[in-house]
């Protein structure tokens, strides 16, 4: 099966069901917003103020994915091309230097760019061809290389042509090839990679011998992936509950959530998680101290929690402190922490429910990091 067929098109619109839905070829075309801390630049708004409301990066209308990281964000475009902006440290944003940009940079000239995301300081990729790219810091061997050098531009992580969809979290990072195995590789103090040990490791190593990994995403320090079967799976730092396995124990090897096979989507917080199931309920765990879980308190959970009664949930995002979401409609919803604007919300109240971002109902693809937001 090809890459094509098995990875659905960059943007997710609303109600789509990655558990039914896995020979999509359907791509899409958006204008993207941001909003909240830009001390770096990494609103990509050309300038350095903080933003509480939504403003457009740039005039272009043509991004098809978007993945913000801690003080960066990553976009691809229609065209196959790649694009960063923010904070540069250690040659984050791969553009061959480590000076910030506060405007959207392309990397390189290609435009076969399929997949990509962000750790705290540095990126990951994987082109059309199936090949896998890195580049940034690798202090814990996180670029997956082989060895603790950065790099400014982006390196080929060895010769394979059957990698497909890549997560980053802080100093690590993993990937789905195309045959549905789970690959990770970097820090590994709490377990985030997976592996049943607490070991480092500079090139990427296999989590099981299983063929049904379906979607990954990495949070602080932790690890969660959904099968083909619609099973979820969470493992690393437990330190809020954020597995959701009901304990605040560390996990080094991969644990089931429940025993429930309808979940479509999960993503990662600092220590909170957000998931939406195949029925559109949306489901929040993990600390909860600025309301980032959107239940209406400040309680901590260590067991998934349904978020209100809607099933009209289709795309969530997991941020620092805050949480977003947008529905089958289209609207944009947002709850937690909401120091800088990152809420979007034209102030910097924390709200422990979700709320509407604006009246627009053309929201499809959403993306958080460090008191910072990505839509469009």
């Amino acid at each position: 099966m090809s890459i094509r067929q098995m990875y659905p098109g960059s943007i997710v619109k609303p109600g789509f069901n990655p558990l039914t839905a896995q020979t999509s070829t359907t791509t899409y075309e958006s204008t993207i917003f941001a909003w909240g801390d830009n001390t770096y630049g990494q609103l990509g708004d050309g300038t350095t103020t903080n933003r509480s409301s939504p403003v457009q990066v740039g005039a272009t209308t043509t991004w098809s994915k978007i993945a913000v990281s801690w003080y960066q964000m990553r976009a691809i475009k229609t065209d196959g091309t790649l694009w960063t902006w923010g904070y540069n440290a250690n040659g984050a944003l791969g553009v061959g230097n480590t000076v910030n940009r506060s405007s959207p940079t392309q990397i390189g000239l290609l435009t076969s760019w399929l997949d990509m995301a962000g750790g705290i300081y540095n990126g990951i990729a994987t082109q059309t061809n199936g090949t896998l790219w890195t580049w940034g810091k690798n202090n814990a061997g996180q670029l997956g290389l082989g060895n603790t050098t950065s790099y400014s531009s982006p390196k080929q992580v060895g010769a394979l042509t059957t990698w497909l969809k890549v997560a980053s979290g802080n100093y690590f990072s993993s990937a789905i090839k195309t045959g549905g195995t789970l690959w990770t590789w970097g820090y590994n103090a709490q377990g985030q990679l997976g592996l049943g040990n607490t070991t480092y490791y500079s090139s990427p190593k296999q989590v099981g011998a299983l063929t049904t990994w379906l979607s990954v995403s990495c949070g602080h320090y932790y690890t969660l992936a959904i099968k083909t079967d619609g099973t979820l799976w969470a493992w690393g730092l437990n330190s809020s509950g954020q597995l959701g396995d009901g304990t605040a124990i560390n996990r080094s090897s991969p644990v089931q959530i429940g025993a429930l096979t309808t979940w479509a989507k999960c993503t990662g917080g600092q220590y909170s998680t957000l998931a939406v199931k195949t029925d559109g309920t949306l489901w929040s765990w993990g600390n909860n101290q600025y309301g980032q879980g959107g239940l209406g308190n400040v309680t901590e959970y260590s067991s998934p929690k349904q978020v209100g009664a809607l099933t009209t949930w289709a795309t969530p995002a997991s941020g620092r402190f805050h949480s977003v979401a947008i529905k089958t409609s289209g609207s944009l919803w947002s709850c937690g922490r909401g120091l800088y604007g990152s809420l979007g919300l034209g102030n910097t109240t924390d709200y422990s429910s979700f709320t509407q971002v604006g009246a627009l109902t053309t929201w499809s693809i959403v993306s958080a990091g460090a008191f910072i937001t990505c839509a469009g």
